[in-house]
């Protein structure tokens, strides 16, 4: 099986800060450091790491040399990754000292994509595969409505958070993430509970608090075990990586969420985003000392 992903790839801009900047305050910086991020390019690459063959389907620009350098080394294949005339995506990010962060994004190549390139990318797709989606790219519902055509299923990422795309986007996917923010905002805008999506899954993320599935087959809770967080940044995007990487391989929707909450709790421990993904036995290993 294959897990897709229609998704962002960003260059990350890391700051480390005293602490978040306020409303008006010029802060100095205390240390920085670039990487390869991208709410798409780190899901591949925690799939990737969780033992996933993964298809990267994705855009970045036609100079970047530096962004398509990252991908190959981290193991992305550049078939499906497309050189366009926009800068490639980028983000600022900001950390405080508890591992906490703000976060600015220029979506930049990820919004220049062509249906050509996702409609030849996902003609392979076969019933059982996956395909990710985040709302960081453009062509989200055109990618859904093809890979349910395939007999596919859909994972969305609902962030970052707009209910528009997302009610466009509901009819087509299967499986809908999102954080407990999220998932409030979302029953709120929309008077609907949760349950009572047109969803077969809603996997609810709670941070340090583990995730919720929830479908009419089963509801269950998975805690997270406890670490001191480092760096946040990514760590829905390595739960959503190797939940899919986990389901792909025929793990139960339970032993699916422990992986995920698992790997993400080991990934918050290090800095960075797509470089700091955990494999299937760094995983293994720290479940093992859980």
């Amino acid at each position: 099986m294959t897990v897709f992903n229609l998704g962002s790839i960003s260059i990350d801009h890391f700051y480390r800060m005293p602490h978040l900047p306020r409303p008006g305050e010029t802060l100095a910086a205390l240390d920085y450091m670039k990487g390869l991020g991208g709410k798409g390019a780190n899901q591949s690459v925690a799939a990737l790491r969780a033992g996933a063959r993964v298809v990267h389907i994705g855009a970045i620009g036609a100079g970047d040399g530096w962004a398509a350098g990252q991908l190959a080394a981290l193991g992305l294949d550049m078939g499906t990754i497309s050189r366009v005339d926009h800068l490639t995506g980028h983000a600022i990010i900001a950390t405080d000292p508890d591992g906490e962060n703000a976060i600015i994004i220029h979506a930049g190549a990820n919004r220049a994509q062509s249906l050509e390139a996702v409609e030849q990318a996902l003609s392979a797709g076969q019933a059982g595969d996956i395909l990710l989606l985040q709302n960081e790219t453009n062509l989200q519902v055109e990618a859904a409505k093809l890979a349910r055509e395939h007999g596919m299923r859909v994972f969305y990422s609902a962030a970052p958070f707009e209910l528009k795309p997302l009610k466009a986007l509901l009819p087509h996917i299967t499986h809908l993430l999102v954080n407990a923010g999220e998932a409030a905002a979302l029953e709120a805008e929309t008077g609907t509970s949760l349950a009572n999506l047109p969803v077969q899954v809603v996997i609810v993320t709670r941070g340090a608090d583990g995730a919720d599935w929830t479908s009419a087959e089963a509801t269950f809770h998975a805690p997270a075990p406890k670490v001191t967080p480092v760096d946040t940044t990514g760590a829905g995007d390595c739960f959503t990586g190797t939940l899919a990487a986990a389901i792909d391989q025929g793990m139960t929707p339970e032993q699916a969420l422990r992986q995920a909450t698992s790997a993400a709790a080991l990934q918050v421990t290090r800095e960075g985003t797509a470089e700091a993904m955990p494999t299937q036995e760094e995983v293994a290993d720290f479940l093992s000392r859980a």
